[in-house]
């Protein structure tokens, strides 16, 4: 094989473990997310997942190429490639499904491990392994020019399951078209090893493996302890802000889906254009930049200018990418030689986990709110006046932009504790509640919100408590099937809490099942609401993802039930799918009434459901409610579904509801196939 065939060969191969790799990311956690209530969470600990396991691939591969002869390599290499087929296809077992009392975070991280666990880890051992291959042969000098190849590759693999993949194919299809794929590189990878054992077996491992050096090996000196804590710090604070700015972006500013998207792009698109060549990154264009941004984020943090989205989405994208350009950029001015790559990678990558793992497992934990986009930015002010140390006063600019982000997060921090009468946060994000004092005192609310949604509201007049609001008033969808219910004991099941405003609409005799995934919720509608203690009802309550809960439990029986959960950015649309339809007909009494919730600024849900119920012979209409008869009413649009149309046309349903304009060409939505791209608005 000739010099181009060998180059081309060396580059197929990190092309395509680096596009798996990144397309695997979204595949497996959508297959998961339906099991997890869909939290945007989710996307977090498989964020932290991935990046623990590419460090692991990268220690691997530091380890082989220092320890083991070529062959040694080849053989060990290829044997495990050939294991991690046992794996395929990568479907998750149905044996992983969370009862809801275990913690989410570290379910997650086991069923991943056991599902895609040995195959990605040799996709993420092929960039720095093949790459230190590539520095033993003629063309070393170009070696870095792959790490930006195996960039690009995840980037456009990260773009193209939205826009190309999910809207064309199911789940299982996606799963068996990555299998596919994964056997492919593992063919290519299998060659590319047994050919450098072939053509260059005395070219590994690295000469200080062996106590051997060249002319050229003295030459390379060592790098410095200093240079190796950068390799490691800059990396964790570009990963550190990727998942911060993620979710500040996606909680406080706008509740977008496939936002996330974004920031993920702009910051692998960092990686490519500083590791593709010098040219890209000038300290003299992006330092400048970086210090405005490093203001400009930090004061958005306590100021509406930083979450209102017109202004705090190109605030904070921008700021991202001109931050990772500096982060990025710094750590590709400090790569050492090509003797050195593999400790390298080794670094970059236990700084990405280390990032990762500080945001998306430790903060929930240890951050009321969403705080750690603050430290953040104070941390990276300090790292630049550590790397910019040999001038004195871009050390002291690099202080002082830290002490001056440190007082907005302080601002921050302040203001929250000054609003805010509770601050909340775990695995599925932050609550608050907050007291909004309105002119006239009969009119202020006590509210409840999770980042920019908005989950109830009740009045703190005590002559006002039991009315119902927001979403919930008697001329909203929800209010009229309340009406047109039967006028006997009525059995109501509630899909999602908040405020536990529908109990507002409890009588003497009834019984309400609520279903809520998130502890703190529970706990909040106790404690700062009143609505679940004022009500005549009885309460029951199941905590837990409520497709799961009702998959298991005997029939309910209900009259109603209202599944209220789509407002968000991270919809779960396990709960509107034809097998969700079938779990909700099955509790259901002959003339009862699914009622779905699709208010929502981003989609255009209502179609959703009306096709699945066309697809199971039911029949759906629309309530839309424009509230313009109370200013503690918001806007509404709920679906209703039944299996008699008589039902739908009760009173006061009746001359509320219209048909739901279906789009041509639309699939159902099932468990195996939904398209969220094909409902944008």
């Amino acid at each position: 094989m000739g010099r181009t065939g060998i180059q081309l060969l060396f580059a197929g191969t990190i092309f395509s473990s680096a596009f798996l790799l990144f397309l695997v990311q979204p595949l497996i956690a959508k297959q998961i997310l339906p099991w997890f209530g869909g939290s945007a969470a989710v996307w977090s600990i498989c964020m932290v997942f991935f990046q623990a396991v590419l460090l692991a691939g990268y220690a691997y591969s530091d380890w082989v190429t220092r320890r083991l002869r070529v062959r040694a390599q080849a053989t060990l290499h290829v044997g495990l490639l050939l294991a991690s087929l046992a794996f395929l296809p990568i479907v998750v077992a149905a044996r992983w499904k969370p009862t809801g009392a275990e913690d989410p975070a570290w379910l997650i991280l086991g069923l991943l491990l056991a599902t895609i666990g040995l195959p990605y880890f040799l996709l993420s051992t092929t960039g720095p392994l093949v790459q230190s291959w590539v520095a033993r042969t003629p063309w070393s000098a170009r070696v870095y020019r792959y790490f930006s190849l195996s960039n690009l590759a995840s980037l456009l693999s990260l773009l193209s399951y939205p826009v190309l993949i999910e809207p064309r194919s199911s789940l299982l299809q996606q799963a068996a078209g990555w299998s596919w794929g994964y056997g492919l590189f593992v063919l290519l990878c299998a060659g590319t090893t047994l050919l450098v054992a072939y053509r260059w077996p005395a070219a590994v491992p690295a000469p200080q493996a062996q106590g051997q050096a060249t002319a050229a090996d003295v030459s390379e000196k060592p790098p410095r302890w200093s240079d190796s804590l950068l390799w490691l710090a800059l990396p964790a604070l570009a990963s550190w802000l990727l998942l911060a700015v993620t979710n500040h972006i996606t909680q406080n500013v706008a509740a977008v889906p496939f936002l996330w998207v974004l920031p993920l792009s702009l910051y692998l698109f960092t990686f490519v254009l500083c590791f593709e060549s010098d040219r890209w990154y000038r300290r003299g264009v992006f330092l400048p930049l970086a210090a405005g941004v490093l203001l400009l984020c930090a004061f958005g943090l306590q100021n509406h200018v930083g979450s209102d989205v017109r202004t705090g989405l190109p605030i904070y994208v921008g700021g991202l990418f001109v931050l990772c350009m500096f982060l990025h950029g710094e750590t590709a001015r400090l790569r050492p030689a090509p003797r050195y790559l593999t400790r390298f990678y080794l670094m970059l990558a236990l700084g990405g986990a280390l990032g990762g793992a500080t945001v998306g497992l430790v903060a929930p934990h240890v951050l009321p709110a969403y705080y750690e986009l603050g430290i953040g930015l104070v941390l990276t002010a300090l790292a630049a006046a550590a790397v910019l140390r040999q001038r004195i006063w871009l050390r002291i600019s690099g202080v002082a932009l830290a002490a001056g982000c440190a007082y907005f997060l302080m601002a921050q921090i302040a203001s929250d504790r000054s609003d805010a009468r509770h601050l909340m946060r775990n695995f599925h994000g932050a609550l608050i509640t907050f007291d909004v004092r309105r002119l006239h005192p009969t009119d202020s609310v006590r509210l409840l919100s999770h980042g920019s949604i908005k989950h109830g509201e009740q009045f703190l007049d005590p002559s006002r408590r039991r009315e119902p609001t927001t979403y919930y008033g008697a001329t909203s969808g929800i209010g009229r099937a309340m009406a047109a219910a039967p006028a006997g004991p009525r059995r109501v099941g509630l899909i999602g809490l908040g405020a536990g405003t529908l109990a507002s609409y409890g009588r003497s005799g009834d019984v309400y099942r609520i279903y809520e995934i998130n502890p703190q919720v529970f706990e909040l509608a106790d404690s700062e609401f009143t609505f679940l203690r004022d009500s005549p009802a009885r309460i029951e309550r199941v905590l837990g993802d409520a497709r799961l809960a009702l998959e298991r439990e005997p029939p309910q029986g209900f009259d109603l039930l209202a599944v209220d959960a789509f407002s968000g950015d991270a919809v779960p649309v396990h709960l509107l799918t034809a097998q969700a339809m079938d779990v909700y007909l099955r509790h259901m009494k002959p003339d009862g009434v699914v009622a779905f919730h699709v208010t929502n600024r981003f989609l255009e849900l209502a179609p959703v459901v009306a096709r699945i119920a066309e697809l199971k012979g039911l029949h759906a209409v629309l309530v839309s409610d424009d509230a313009q008869a109370s200013r503690s009413l918001d806007p509404t649009d709920w679906v209703l579904v039944a299996r008699d149309p008589a039902v739908l046309a009760r009173e006061p349903l009746r001359g509320a509801v219209s048909p739901v304009a279906l789009r041509a060409g639309a699939r159902p939505w099932t468990d195996d196939f939904n398209n969220l791209l094909g409902v944008l608005k």
